[in-house]
């Protein structure tokens, strides 16, 4: 079952919350992959919901923000998020966190970072950080993964939500991110059935990362 429920790109498209209104996020039409909310998005952002990781007062950081779902989800549930994507993308997540800040009970705003460049003013690191489906194209790996290791620190939980495609190269791209994220990386697949239980896919995981610890000096 698909969860885009006949959304249209350059509609706002509501996500439903627990406790109190939707979410309102506008999407858009043109200009890269950014610019829908994904399934990866909506299941990472109703599996927050279940409460599962505690978010109050705690620093949350979004790669690849998009529409800016999971991030502004974070934020209506306490955390203090800084949501994050490129140059393009920042009206975008601007206009979001606008039509949505009468919702957030922490604190949300939205940052350029591009992968693989110095995260210097991100630090220290964030509590959690947030990913839904950033792992589509091959050249993009080694940058991600390279933020990812600048951005954790030893208590970092990194939650990272993707839809698995059996189209093209996908299937490679995703072994070969998993692959090279195992080397510095202890990974831990959240069952199915702690996902939000409407919110839901058999072929859509959320994966608990966390950093290996160092043994020695």
């Amino acid at each position: 079952r698909r969860l885009r429920a006949g959304a249209m790109a350059g509609f706002v498209r509501e996500l439903e919350r627990r406790d109190g209104p939707a979410l309102r996020l506008e999407q858009r039409a043109a200009g890269g992959v950014g610019c829908v909310v994904w399934d990866a998005a909506l299941v990472l952002a109703k599996f927050l919901e279940t409460g599962a990781c505690p978010l109050a007062r705690r620093h949350v950081l979004e790669l690849g923000a998009g529409t800016g779902a999971v991030g502004i989800m974070a934020a209506t549930l306490g955390a203090n998020v800084t949501v994050t994507d490129l140059e393009e993308l920042q009206e975008l997540l601007m206009v979001n966190i606008e039509n949505n800040k009468h919702l957030v009970t922490g604190s949300v705003r939205a940052k350029v970072l591009k992968w693989g460049e110095d995260v210097t003013e991100f630090q220290p690191p964030p509590d959690y950080i947030l990913m839904a489906d950033c792992i589509y194209y091959e050249e993009s790996l080694e940058p991600l993964l390279k933020t990812l290791k600048d951005l954790t620190g030893p208590d970092t939980c990194v939650l990272c939500c993707y839809e698995q495609r059996t189209m093209g190269k996908n299937p490679e791209i995703e072994r070969k991110y998993f692959e090279l994220l195992q080397r510095d990386f202890e990974l831990e697949k959240i069952p199915l059935d702690r996902h939000d239980e409407e919110y839901r896919s058999e072929d859509i995981h959320i994966m608990n990362i966390h950093r290996k610890q160092t043994v020695g000096p």
